[in-house]
């Protein structure tokens, strides 16, 4: 029998229940990748988090993330949420946890700063492991049969919809307005189709929309799709919404500067969620992504498993 210790945090929101969850497994060291597997597939979260010492000795941990299917080289909302957990629990591996918390990954070193409110630990934000890759255009038609909308809804006034990442490839597209975005649900044998049509290694096809609120320019409402990675719709999406930021903040039309999105999402699920996105832009080239938010913590325990 093999005993690990686990936190679980809501990410992207400061109120328990609410964000996206998170697990994190803390001391990994015994577990094999099917046995984690099998561990993300049990929490069945967006993601779960297993903590690994690291391979150098000024870095943090390694971390390696899990989706109820698959592993993947980066993710959002685990490296904020990990970087909060850590902080606030002090120590890891036996040695007391240092800033800025640096994280070893498959998608690229990530490092990450704690966010606070006075003296109270409130969150976290970390930089992009990678400048924003736009991998090409995807067919507004298919986007629009994937979310079960009607192609007039797919809006390409700013930008056509495109294969983007910064870490992990996703589809993001706008859409008109944010009553269509609550309309929008994932067909899954058009995402089985998209998935032929635009492969990304050993990515899975998937989602993200957004519409313009309409109130303030940098507000955006958006939602994530994942069914063909087992997640029918994802409370708040770090990835998607940085790649989104950078796409943004790189068009011809956005001066070099500072930029800065607030992108709430996971509204229709009932699990509202808050994602900060500022990025720098020098020459036209998009150099910095930094994705925050806040977080809440909500179970400690030991989980068994053979």
């Amino acid at each position: 029998m093999i005993t690990v210790e686990f936190v679980t945090v809501d990410v992207f929101t400061r109120s328990p229940l609410r964000g996206n969850q998170l697990a994190i497994i803390l001391d990994a060291g015994r577990l094999d990748a099917a046995l984690m597997q099998q561990i993300a597939r049990e929490f069945n979260y967006s993601e779960t988090v297993f903590l690994l010492p690291a391979s150098v000795a000024e870095h943090t941990a390694r971390i390696r993330i899990f989706t109820p299917t698959e592993e993947i080289p980066f993710a959002g909302h685990p490296n904020v949420g990990t970087a909060y957990a850590v902080a606030r629990i002090g120590q890891i591996f036996g040695r007391p946890v240092r800033t800025p918390i640096i994280f070893e990954e498959d998608g690229g070193p990530v490092t990450a700063q704690p966010i606070y409110d006075g003296d109270a630990l409130v969150g976290a934000q970390f930089d992009a492991p990678q400048r924003l890759q736009v991998l090409g255009d995807v067919d507004p038609k298919l986007v629009a049969d994937c979310a079960t909308l009607p192609k007039s809804q797919i809006a390409v006034g700013a930008h056509a919809p495109v294969l983007a990442s910064i870490g992990l490839p996703v589809a993001m597209a706008e859409v008109a307005s944010p009553a269509a975005l609550a309309r929008a649900k994932p067909d899954l044998a058009c995402f089985a189709e998209a998935d032929k049509r635009h492969p990304v290694g050993d990515s899975r096809f998937s989602l993200f929309l957004y519409a313009r609120t309409g109130s303030e320019p940098n507000r955006l409402r958006a939602r994530m799709f994942a069914p063909l990675s087992n997640i029918m719709e994802d409370p708040a999406t770090g990835s998607a919404a940085g790649a989104l930021a950078a796409l943004l903040a790189a068009m011809p039309s956005a001066p070099d500067g500072e930029h800065n999105v607030r992108i709430e999402q996971g509204i229709e699920m009932g699990r509202p969620s808050a994602i900060a996105v500022g990025t720098i832009k020098r020459h036209g080239v998009v150099e910095r992504i930094a994705i925050g938010g806040e977080c809440a913590p909500v179970m400690r325990g030991v989980l068994e498993c053979e």
